[in-house]
Parts: structure tokens; C-alpha cells; sequence
């Protein structure tokens, strides 16, 4: 088929003979092949059927040309796979998980993806049969306007209405962005500059690659840059894996201090000169560009991890420092010390004569934890990377004033427990203008490990990244739109089912809109127009090849109902956009101190943080974070009260923002005497918290997770819901989180997801006790007050 760039990919297709060998094996060998088919054919025709007569009664099916769209292309696909099994066995086998079996899976999965093909498309024929007999009522689609994006204040807007957009990230390379075959209303179609995994470096659009060696553009690859369209809406993306070789003649320390997908030494003056070149240039020829409208992406997953033992170092990450960056952690360090070595001497237990004779052991030993050169190393590395950042943000804004940016940060930055990473994500979500991740979730567990997970034991999905990681940045940027740009619902490298749940697609997807996500670009489509696997997967495998291709087995490029159901969520989605976006606004009267310093001293903080929040995610009421920043900059109406939970280590100034908003008037809920009880060196602080002008609830040193969330609610109880939702799923826990809201009728609109691994029996009704109306809103059934919803079930309700 065509690529971009005019050449003709080296594809199988089969001659007149082949052919008359395929039909005469199918005839004597293939019967249930042919019949998967020609079932799904029959199936197609009945759908084709129904959503005639159902525009003949004006009735939207654009729901249903999706289901169409997918069922042709995958029997397509089906039968690509069916001829190429020892492509599809070799792709199979670059999974670990799935490469003992590699044959089997590659001779199953034809018929595997016939048989996927007919279940969407019974659940399509299913649904349109009860629109036409009237059981059911559905809003019409909202259609995105891919060429007609507005980008509003905290929004995305199509047709004057909120829109949530979706696409697929690294997405078959050596296709045109014009091709109708991959970017269109089904698989998504956001443009992009470059932004695909494992591709060569200088292939990519804003790169240093396009700057050569004599401070000269290389106007041929200038045009990555220029020939994209401007007739969709997009983003462009900075690739910072690599460098020329003439830098590195230059500059031989320019590779030091590097990571994985930042590769090379962010410190290094040379890189920064060629950065600042390239940032400009690329922000000039992109200027109002609708392919920027969802932003510059500043880096794809940025991290500097510096322990011992962390597995990046494989990678030569951070195994160890540049002069560059030793120098600048010496200024930060007399900054911090006030110019008196003694005090850090004291602190490190060194003898230093002075910060120009400072050293540190890069990759630092975690078993410093907890002690003062751990917490400088680590605190210095954040803001080394925020520095980083800051240059390259304002690099972009002196070509391009307007310019929209952010940075595909990994949530797992704050929800697992190492903090060598050199990533403060309150402060890169300050800087940029648009809130941009990577987050993930999970319906099995991690499969190379292929150890029980915490979460499988009450859920039917693992959420808690998600959620946790969410909640705390849209407390940061409340009014900033949310850009997922690697979503990873569908596979990562851990984790995927061949055999997905449409159910659990469509759960996750919600709950991450719901939590804030306008935009999600999901891990990954490499399928061409005519079924193959895209350009990186054929030929010879470099170094990066292995990993690319072991991403392809059991994603979601072999599975009809995954990609169908990522479209049909968001179909309905943007037909209740207006409701999702008033559940989301809502304020979050529960802020949990989040304290950087202690999760840089303590292990465990994020363990503890995460079973408190938890336990407080099903009460109904969104949930968020304050910090010292927040408390600051933000309305303290936003919320009502602040809990701090095993928060031990504090600076001297997070614990005066605290005073001084108990000075205000505000209401600070402490687990015990020992939260707040030292700072960041481990010190002992002479002082407490005092009530004063605020109320200040101190709870007993034994209080259970449970006791702290009755206090907590008790305390916020006036901005309980007026709704009142009783679950009971067989077990002691809950499982379905949900959010109200009032509606302008007077009423309320409510959503409810299960995520817990059970059925669960719901009774809802309001405080008072008054009866209510209880409508679907999805398909204008009434439901009463009683009902039932299974693992991975959606809600959203109109109570009159």
C-alpha cells in the first residue's frame, strides 16, 4: 500500500493460482472458516437492514456504523491472519506470556476475531431492534468534528457542545495522515508530528536531528514539520531520545545523566543551545496550526530514577552524573545550606571543605532513605527536572506566544513509592497549560511477574492509579484540559487478555473521563488498511524492535470488540458530555495533605495514603488533595476540610501554610501527634499546630482507617449528596464509586460504576425519604428505587 512518503510497502499479495488453492482448501477443509463468515456476512446484512429502516424513522445509527466499520475491516484482518500464520506465530512469540504457545494462539486467533466480529455485532443488531421498537431511547451521537475542534477554557468543544476525543498512539507508521483507512470517525483522527514509538530518531518531527552541525536546518526533514496537514485536530511531540553524532564529537559528556527516553544530559550547555534552536524553529513553523491544539507534548515519559537496583539502569540510566549536573547540585546545595558547608557537613555526616568539593555516589543507595542526603539528592533531581522543562517551555513560548504544552508524565511517579525519579508533578503541571499523563489501568495482573495482585482480591479492575493520580492533578489545574497521550487501558507491557471485555473497556474509559480526561490516545493501533501488521514489524529487529513487537500479541489490533467498544464509550459519551462535565466540576470537600517531603523520606507513605483514599472512594463525593502550593494559590471555599494521615516529615514552610490556614478560619482534621512531627531532615519540630481563629480535630493515636473516614465525613457532612446510595455485593466492602450532581430540572443526576468483582444490589433515594423517579439516562428506561448492577457496570441517572 502507499506510504507517506510515496514508497510501496513489500506486501504478500496472492497471485490467481493462490487464490484457486485458498477456495479449494476452504471447500475441503476451511467449512467452519467459511461459515464464521458467512454467518457474520448474514449478520452484517441484518444490521444493514435494520438501520435502513431506522433512518427511514429518522433515528441516529451512527453507533451502528461503527459496529459495520469494524466487522468488515476485521474479517478482513481475519483472513490476512489466516494466510500469514507464521507472521502472526513469530509476532505471538515476542510475548514471553504468550510465546510457549505461540502456534496455537497464531492458528486460533482467524477464527477468533470471526467469532468477536458476530458478537458486536449481535449486540448492535440487539440494541437498534429495541430503538426501533421503542423499549429503549437513545440521544443521537454527537459526532466530532475532527477538522473544527475548539479548544475552550477547561474543555474541548464540537458543534458548540464538550466533546471528548480519542485516538490510538504510535499509529501504523508509513500511513498517510490523510488516509480515511485509519484516521476517521471510528479509529479516531488526531494528527500528529512524529509520534511513534520506535521509529528512528531523525524520522521524527521535532527532534535535533533537523539541526545540523553548521547551526543550518535540514530542510528536507524540516518538511516532518511542514507537510503535516491542517485539517484535523492534533498535537506535536518533542523527541528527546537521541542526538547526532556531531554533538556528541562536540560534547562527549552530552550522553551523562541521561534516561531511557531522554537521552542525553539536560544539564549540558551544548544541548541545551541545540534544544533551544530546534524548540523555536519547530514552534515558529507550527504556530496556530490546528495540529497543535492539543499542545506540545515536552517529553514522552520523563523520568531520572537514581537508585541502585532500579531496572532502567539496564538502559545506562542515570548510572551516573555529568559534570554539568554535579556542578548544579553543588549550587543548589549552597543555596539550600546558606553558604555553611558545616551544616551539611553536620547533616551528611561528611567533611567537606567546601560545595566545591562535594560528591555523591550517582546511583545513590536506597538504603539512605530517610536521611538528609537522600532527601537533597532527591529533592534536587525534581527540581532539575522542572528546570529542564522551564527552559524548554519558555524556548517554545518566544516563537510561539500561544503555544499549548505538556508532558506525558507516568502517574506511577506518585503512586508507587520511589522518588529517585527527578519528576515533581505538582510543579510540571504548574508550568504547563494543559495537564498531560500516561495513566494506566489493569483487568489482569501483570502477567510477566504473574503474581496475585492486592486489588484483584475486591475489584474487578485495578482503578487505583488512575483514580489517585487523577484526583491529585485535577486538585492541582482544576480548570486545565487533560490530555491522556499513551493511554494504557488495553495492554502495556505487563498486561493484556486476548480476549478483553467490551464491559471493562467501556468502564475504564468513563471512570478516567469522569475523573478529568478530555483527550485519551490509547496504546496502540499497528494494523494497515489491507490487515497487515504496520512497517516496524516486518524485516530485521533492532534493538528497540523486540519490545515494539511484543506489544502486538493479544493487543488490541487482534480483538473487534476492544476497538469497537473504545468507540461506542465515547459515542455515548458526547452524547451526555454536558453531565459528565457538571459531575466532574463539582467541589471536592475532602483534601488529603499531600506532602512530597514525606514521600521522599518514607516508603511506605504511598501505601498508607492509597488504603485511606480507598477507603473513601465510594462515600459519593469526589475526593482531592492540598498542598502547600494549593493552599496558597487556591479559594479555601473550594473544600472543607484538610486531613493529614501519616504525614511525618513536613519543611518548615508546608507547616506554616497549614497554621496560617488554621489562622484563617480553616478546619484541619490530624491523625495523631506524630503527622507534622518533623522536617525533612528528620528533625523534631518544637512546635504543633495550634487551633486558633480554625478547628483543629486531633484523632487518638489507634484510630483505624475506618474511625478516620467516620470523623472525616462527620466533619464535611453538610456537603454530603442529598442522595443516598446502599450497595450490597456479598462481601464487607464496597465496589461501586459514584458522584451526584443537581441538575436544572431540580433533580439530580448520578453515575454509579462497579468495580468490584461482584453483582451488586443497589437501593438509592433521598435523605428525606420522599419517593423519586429513577431514569436511565442512556436509554430512558425508569428504573425504581431497587436495582442491580454487575462488575463493570454503568449508571448514569436522572432521580426526580
Amino acid at each position: 500500500m502507499p506510504k507517506a512518503n510515496g514508497m510501496i510497502k513489500n506486501k504478500f499479495f496472492p497471485d490467481k493460482v493462490t487464490i484457486g488453492l485458498l477456495l479449494i482448501l476452504s471447500l475441503i477443509g476451511c467449512d467452519q472458516e467459511v461459515s464464521l463468515e458467512q454467518e457474520a456476512l448474514k449478520k452484517i446484512s441484518t444490521l444493514e437492514s435494520l438501520m435502513k429502516e431506522a433512518s427511514s424513522e429518522s433515528l441516529d445509527v451512527a453507533r451502528e456504523e461503527t459496529i459495520l466499520w469494524f466487522s468488515k475491516e476485521f474479517l478482513k484482518f481475519a483472513n490476512w491472519d489466516e494466510s500469514h500464520k507464521d507472521e502472526i506465530e513469530k509476532l505471538f512469540g515476542y510475548y514471553d506470556p504468550y510465546a510457549s504457545e505461540k502456534t496455537k494462539y497464531a492458528e486460533e486467533l482467524p477464527d477468533f476475531e470471526r467469532k468477536k466480529v458476530i458478537e458486536i455485532l449481535d449486540v448492535g443488531i440487539g440494541n437498534l431492534k429495541k430503538v426501533l421498537d421503542g423499549s429503549i431511547k437513545r440521544r443521537p451521537v454527537n459526532k466530532i468534528d475532527w477538522a473544527n475542534i475548539e479548544v475552550g477554557d477547561n474543555m474541548l468543544l464540537s458543534h458548540g457542545k464538550p466533546v471528548f476525543l480519542f485516538d490510538y498512539f504510535s499509529k501504523s507508521v508509513g500511513v498517510p495522515l490523510t488516509d480515511k483507512n485509519v484516521y476517521n470517525d471510528h479509529l479516531g483522527a488526531i494528527f500528529h508530528g512524529g509520534s511513534t514509538l520506535y521509529e528512528a530518531n531523525e524520522d521524527r518531527a521535532i527532534n535535533p536531528y533537523i539541526l545540523k552541525e553548521d547551526g543550518t536546518f535540514d530542510e528536507e526533514k524540516l518538511k516532518l514539520i511542514t507537510d503535516i496537514p491542517d485539517t484535523s485536530v492534533g498535537f506535536m511531540i518533542l523527541w528527546n531520545m537521541g542526538m547526532p553524532d556531531w554533538i556528541l564529537k562536540q560534547e562527549p559528556e552530552a550522553a551523562m545523566s541521561r534516561s531511557l527516553f531522554t537521552g542525553f544530559d539536560v544539564d549540558n550547555p551544548l544541548m541545551r543551545e541545540v534544544w533551544s534552536k530546534v524548540i523555536k524553529k519547530s514552534g515558529e513553523l507550527t504556530k496556530d496550526k490546528k495540529v497543535t491544539q492539543l499542545g506540545y507534548i515536552l517529553s514522552n515519559e520523563p523520568h531520572w530514577f537514581s537508585e541502585k537496583g532500579n531496572w532502567r539502569h539496564e538502559f545506562k540510566e542515570m548510572n551516573a552524573i555529568s559534570s554539568y549536573t554535579l556542578n548544579k547540585f553543588r549550587d543548589w546545595l549552597s543555596i539550600k545550606y546558606n553558604g555553611d558547608i558545616n551544616d551539611l557537613n553536620e547533616n551528611w555526616k561528611m567533611s567537606f571543605n567546601d560545595f566545591s568539593a562535594v560528591e555523591i555516589e550517582i546511583p545513590i543507595d536506597s538504603s539512605t532513605r530517610g536521611t538528609p542526603i537522600w532527601y537533597d539528592w532527591c529533592r534536587y533531581n525534581m527540581d532539575r527536572g522542572t528546570d529542564w522543562f522551564t527552559f524548554l517551555q519558555r524556548e517554545l513560548l518566544s516563537s510561539n506566544p500561544d503555544a499549548d504544552t505538556h508532558i506525558k508524565v507516568m502517574p506511577k511517579i506518585i503512586t508507587e513509592h520511589q522518588r529517585s525519579h527527578g519528576i515533581d508533578l505538582e510543579a510540571l503541571i504548574d508550568l504547563t497549560t494543559m495537564i498531560g499523563d500516561d495513566a494506566k489501568t489493569k483487568a489482569r495482573r501483570d502477567l510477566i511477574k504473574n503474581e496475585r495482585e492486592k486489588w484483584e482480591d475486591k475489584y474487578i479492575y485495578y482503578w487505583e492509579e488512575l483514580a489517585f493520580s487523577y484526583d491529585f492533578m485535577e486538585s492541582v489545574a482544576p480548570g486545565k484540559i487533560h490530555v491522556n497521550s499513551e493511554a494504557h487501558f488495553l495492554s502495556t507491557w505487563t498486561w493484556r487478555d486476548l480476549d478483553t471485555a467490551p464491559e471493562y473497556v467501556r468502564s475504564c474509559y468513563w471512570l478516567a473521563t469522569l475523573h478529568g480526561m478530555d483527550t485519551s490516545i490509547s496504546w496502540f493501533w499497528a494494523r494497515d488498511p489491507d490487515g497487515s501488521p504496520e512497517d516496524r514489524l516486518e524485516g530485521d529487529l533492532n534493538f528497540f524492535d523486540p519490545a515494539l513487537a511484543g506489544s502486538y500479541a493479544a493487543s488490541a489490533n487482534m480483538q473487534p470488540q476492544v476497538v469497537n467498544e473504545v468507540a461506542q464509550v465515547y459515542m455515548d459519551m458526547n452524547s451526555v458530555s454536558e453531565e459528565i462535565i457538571a459531575l466532574r466540576k463539582q467541589r471536592r470537600p475532602v483534601r488529603f495533605f499531600y506532602s512530597e517531603t514525606s514521600y521522599i523520606n518514607r516508603e511506605e507513605q504511598i501505601a498508607e495514603q492509597s488504603e485511606l483514599f480507598e477507603s473513601m472512594y465510594f462515600e459519593g463525593i469526589p475526593l482531592g488533595f492540598a498542598t502547600e502550593k494549593i493552599i496558597k494559590k487556591q479559594d479555601h471555599n473550594n473544600w472543607d476540610a484538610i486531613l493529614v494521615y501519616k504525614t511525618e516529615y513536613v519543611t518548615d514552610s508546608e507547616f506554616s501554610t497549614l497554621q496560617k490556614y488554621l489562622d484563617d478560619g480553616g478546619t484541619i482534621i490530624l491523625d495523631n501527634e506524630n503527622s507534622l512531627s518533623k522536617n525533612e531532615y528528620g528533625q523534631l519540630r518544637n512546635k504543633s499546630l495550634q487551633e486558633t481563629e480554625g478547628t483543629l480535630v486531633i484523632m487518638d493515636d489507634d484510630a483505624s482507617i475506618s474511625e478516620v473516614k467516620t470523623k472525616v465525613l462527620g466533619v464535611v457532612s453538610n456537603s454530603l449528596p442529598e442522595i443516598v446510595l446502599k450497595e450490597s455485593n456479598g462481601t464487607p466492602y464496597k465496589g461501586c464509586t459514584w458522584r451526584v450532581v443537581e441538575n436544572e430540572n431540580g433533580g439530580y443526576i448520578v453515575n454509579i460504576l462497579n468495580v468490584g468483582k461482584n453483582d451488586a444490589k443497589l437501593n438509592i433515594g433521598l435523605k428525606n425519604g420522599k419517593i423519586i423517579n429513577v431514569t436511565n439516562i442512556m436509554t430512558g428506561e425508569s428504573l425504581g428505587p431497587d436495582f442491580e448492577l454487575k462488575p463493570n457496570g454503568i449508571l448514569l441517572l436522572e432521580i426526580i
